[in-house]
């Protein structure tokens, strides 16, 4: 089985649910449902490959505080194996403002140092036990670009909402042969999801939320899949990174595009009925049988 290095990506996130996102003008809410959580993009890519049962590694910077401990406490309990480096600047904290519709508003309260301390020799034991590498694009994650390029090992990224001329993205692109993204700052995904074909990547992945995902590969073949709302929705946190999981654990099992996508889309849709970043229910049988009952009758 592929063993993955997941660098990069773990907040402290404090989240409000309302019915609406706030107007802008001045006014008090008397009734603000509120959880905190475990959060970013490498925590949630982990927690879920985690129970899919692929092997994985997780690598992040955190504060030496209580919410990095937090967040530590978190991931022991879900047995993740994770190697961490304290920031001087403290652990990233978002505030989310949640709507009943799966709309968010995310705020940083803080944000890790661009520059933060990094154990490289740590890093590069996970690069190297690793056969399939995701790169996050959090800022000190920019400074490890050249090192997992080099290794020639397959390369993953998310550029989450890359707008296509985004300079800031350029080291995560150029050190991936496999890019996931989304369009929401990309009303026009398709040229930029041909453009990074033509560019010589292998796979890549553009997911619109409500509106399904559609896939390129380096053949020029074109794949789309509706979203799926077969689950309650009780907060669409993780849900992008639950569909890049899952999507991965069926490459890497040799299922087709068409396969991967549908695995994805029920991921991401399980990951929405939980207050978490991934369903807890989450398992790469509950996924097998899911994708049973929702499409073999095709």
């Amino acid at each position: 089985m592929h063993r993955i290095a997941i660098l990069g990506g773990t907040t402290f996130d404090h989240i409000v649910h309302l019915n609406e996102l706030p107007k802008p003008t001045p006014h008090t809410i008397h009734v603000a449902p509120f959880h905190e959580a475990t959060g970013s993009t490498g925590a949630g890519k982990a927690l879920s490959l985690a129970k899919l049962g692929m092997p994985i590694k997780l690598y992040s910077v955190l504060g030496n505080d209580s919410y990095g401990m937090a967040i530590v406490e978190h991931l022991r309990q879900e047995n993740i194996d994770f190697t961490f480096d304290f920031d001087p600047s403290g652990t990233e904290r978002h505030f989310n403002i949640m709507d009943s519709e799966g709309g968010r508003i995310s705020m940083f309260v803080t944000q890790s140092s661009e520059n933060p301390p990094i154990s490289l020799q740590a890093v590069s034991s996970i690069v190297d036990w690793a056969d399939v590498i995701v790169i996050n694009i959090i800022s000190y994650c920019k400074h490890l670009t050249e090192m997992v390029a080099s290794t020639g090992k397959p390369v993953w990224t998310d550029l989450h909402d890359y707008d296509g001329v985004s300079s800031y993205h350029e080291p995560f692109i150029k050190a991936s042969r496999f890019i996931h993204l989304s369009s929401d700052n990309l009303p026009d995904y398709r040229p930029t999801m041909q453009r990074f074909i033509d560019e010589g990547k292998e796979l890549v992945v553009c997911t619109h939320g409500k509106q399904g995902a559609t896939a390129l590969t380096s053949s020029y073949e074109w794949f789309e899949q509706d979203a799926i709302f077969e689950y309650p929705l009780v907060d669409s946190n993780g849900a992008g990174d639950c569909f890049f999981s899952a999507f991965l654990a069926g490459y890497l099992k040799d299922y087709s595009i068409r396969k991967c996508l549908r695995m994805g889309a029920i991921a991401g849709a399980l990951a929405t009925s939980s207050l978490q970043l991934t369903s807890e229910n989450l398992s790469a049988l509950l996924l097998e049988n899911e994708y049973d009952r929702l499409f073999t009758k095709e």
